[in-house]
């Protein structure tokens, strides 16, 4: 990680981390740096319904015009979209103005190279580079080399086609809850599943520009729960605020997250022969139950560090066809080049329609074993992780543990923080496991509130 990027672009409080000039900078280094033999540059930008992404977006068109390249604007619509359309449409990059699941005075830039894929690290290092140094290192440009606007809204309409003609099946007869948080799948959500025939019910279309997010969506699943249970759904789905994220809710309220759905795809993929090297690919935080229900009908998984650009490139590096996060980041290698919560809802239904059975019924061998996650401040991050007593903890507490669970100790990237995990078959137990290894911790002295 960056200065500025980390894992998932440039995020953080509106005009305050992340600036208006940040913003007119950034599109001055793209379009000066996708310019090529004299050819002007084409590069897409997407938004969410956040108050500032409208600043943002005028800001890095004027940035990316001034350097002698053409911005396409989307408007609002869903990083996916601009993934797919950056690809399939052949820009030279794309651009998404969000800060997700964040509350709305928030916001971040998301930056796609030409394959749809997360920026590459070199791309990253020279932007930053240049966000730290003259501005006028970059040339404005003159005369016709000054680049254009141009209004894209018909990209969206083309990611919605895409979209309705991956499903295989009519949803005529299925009641679908849809939680559009208030955000990118205000206007999206709804028009897909009515073309697909299903009677839709929707909450949290919207947006006022500062409702993004707020009680609504995949970080507060408990309403769409609720709005199952009260309308009598089949099934509901919830996004979060650029609907690169998608959570489910089955016919009895109950939650079904990223781990499950990974579960009861990898599952129905098997079944028709369609699994790569029988393989999914998941994080390190992705909980035990998953692992244990793969190996009961015999899949294999690979892990990865937390954040979904790291799943996806273990995906396209080895072939594999599908992966992701508990937190509803899934990715469908063959036709995304990142987490999709609408592309992840379609295929949902598809395997509930495909099996003529409810949600619940897919996940009923998915056993979700007890967590607990506790973050400590430390003085030093490699000392505290590196000590040896604390190594002894952890090994003991994962001895005791065997197969039926796991400990998990792992280093903040932004903060000094350790973050001790562990899944068992109770509650009690995790407990009992996380405290031994902080104990281990607090006796060395090597907790920042000891010092």
């Amino acid at each position: 990680m960056g200065k500025y990027f980390g894992t998932d672009g440039f995020r953080g409080e509106a005009n305050t981390v992340l600036t208006v000039d940040h913003a007119l900078r950034i599109g001055r280094f793209l379009g000066h740096y996708y310019r090529k033999d004299g050819k002007k540059a084409r590069i897409v930008i997407g938004k969410d319904t956040r108050l500032s992404s409208y600043m943002l977006e005028d800001a890095l068109a004027a940035g990316i015009t001034s350097s002698g390249a053409d911005a396409y604007l989307m408007h609002v619509t869903t990083t996916p979209s601009v993934s797919y359309l950056t690809r399939v449409e052949n820009f030279d990059c794309g651009v998404m103005i969000s800060a997700s699941h964040n509350a709305f005075y928030d916001n971040g830039i998301k930056l796609l190279n030409s394959n749809g894929e997360k920026m590459e690290d070199a791309v990253i290092q020279e932007l930053e580079a240049y966000l730290d140094s003259d501005p006028m290192s970059i040339p404005y440009a003159t005369r016709e080399n000054i680049g254009k606007t141009v209004d894209y809204y018909g990209g969206r309409n083309q990611y919605i086609g895409y979209l309705i003609s991956l499903s295989r099946n009519s949803f005529k007869g299925y009641k679908v809850g849809l939680d559009c948080a208030n955000g990118s799948t205000w206007m999206i959500a709804k028009s897909v599943f009515d073309a697909l025939g299903a009677s839709t019910f929707v909450i949290n279309n919207q947006p006022t520009g500062t409702n993004i997010n707020k009680n609504a969506g995949s970080t507060h699943i408990e309403h769409l729960q609720q709005f199952v249970i009260n309308n009598k759904l089949d099934v509901g789905f919830a996004f979060d605020g650029d609907a690169d994220r998608c959570l489910a809710v089955d016919e009895n309220g109950r939650i079904v997250d990223g781990d499950a759905i990974i579960y009861l795809y990898a599952a129905f993929m098997k079944e028709r022969g369609n699994l790569t090297d029988n393989t999914v690919v998941t994080t390190i935080m992705s909980n035990f139950g998953l692992y244990k229900a793969l190996d009961d009908i015999g899949i294999k998984y690979k892990q990865t560090d937390v954040g979904d650009r790291y799943v996806y490139e273990c995906m396209r590096d080895n072939g594999h066809l599908l992966g992701g996060e508990q937190s509803g980041h899934i990715i469908f290698g063959k036709y995304a080049a990142t987490g999709d919560g609408m592309l992840t809802a379609i295929k949902v239904m598809q395997a509930m329609i495909s099996k003529d059975v409810p949600l619940s019924k897919l996940v009923e061998a998915f056993e979700v074993y007890p967590q607990v996650l506790k973050s400590v401040r430390v003085g030093d991050k490699e000392q505290a992780l590196g000590h040896p007593e604390v190594q002894q903890a952890i090994k003991a507490a994962a001895d005791t543990l065997g197969n039926d669970g796991r400990v998990l100790v792992r280093k903040s990237g932004t903060e000094p923080v350790i973050r001790v995990m562990a899944e068992a078959p109770s509650k009690d137990q995790c407990e009992h496991c996380v405290s031994s290894v902080i104990e281990a911790m607090r006796k060395n002295g090597l907790l920042a509130e000891d010092k």
